[in-house]
């Protein structure tokens, strides 16, 4: 009977022994601890909270936009938008000819209040701003679509947008280095200022003569110091 019990008790150590030694062994191989990168990224998309103004305008993206890759995008919307002409409305207005009328314009759709109370039209500016997050742009709207993180991908959009029975002439995109250079002569402009001020409320140096001041024991100012200098003389 002891020796029995001496080898259940022989083999419920070992067990423990050896769950201990993996448990060990494990800790050392993967580590636990928080990932650099929480969530799994999705392409195309802005995370939420992390929209922000394009870098490059939108009048420079839309000169090498590509209007067959802005309608295979395009079927990201598609489950929503309808865009051929006299097209029905789904979830999302018919968008057919939609740059260049109101915010709201489509008759008949009920838009949100908040995007109704948007005043002007769909410029390129604004469905760029309106593409790229559509809550930062209208908060309260009820479009739930989180918007297009890649800025030539929004441009691309927004040339087959265009396409589609707006057709309206692309803006022009500003000249490269035209903000850089005003920077630049708006900075030497300052600092031809600067530099006529100090000229001008500087002291002339002729007069620094006259203005200054003996020293202690110079002859004009110790009478001692006048007979001595005779002396020398």
């Amino acid at each position: 009977m002891d020796n029995r019990t001496n080898t259940i008790a022989g083999w419920a150590l070992a067990g423990c022994t050896a769950a201990l030694g993996l448990t060990i062994a494990s800790g050392m191989i993967f580590h636990g601890g928080r990932p650099e990168t929480m969530g799994y990224p999705i392409e195309g998309v802005v995370e939420e909270g992390a929209a922000a103004a394009a870098a490059v305008p939108i009048a420079t993206l839309l000169a090498s936009a590509d209007v067959a890759a802005g309608e295979k995008s395009f079927s990201k919307c598609a489950s929503c938008h309808s865009i051929n002409q006299g097209g029905a409305a789904g979830i999302g207005p018919n968008l057919y000819g939609v740059l260049g009328q109101p915010h709201g314009g489509k008759p008949g759709f009920p838009y949100s209040d908040v995007l109704k109370g948007i005043a002007g039209n769909w410029t390129f500016d604004a469905m760029n701003e309106w593409l790229l997050s559509p809550r930062k742009y209208a908060p309260g709207t009820k479009m739930s679509f989180a918007g297009l993180s890649n800025d030539q991908e929004r441009a691309n959009v927004i040339a087959y947008l265009n396409a589609q029975g707006s057709n309206l002439p692309l803006p022009a995109a500003p000249a490269a280095g035209a903000e850089a250079g005003a920077s630049t002569d708006e900075a030497a402009t300052a600092n031809q200022t600067d530099a006529a001020a100090n000229v001008a409320t500087e002291a002339p140096t002729a007069d620094m003569a006259n203005r200054s001041t003996p020293a202690p024991g110079a002859p004009s100012q110790d009478p001692a110091a006048a007979e001595e200098a005779a002396k020398v003389k």
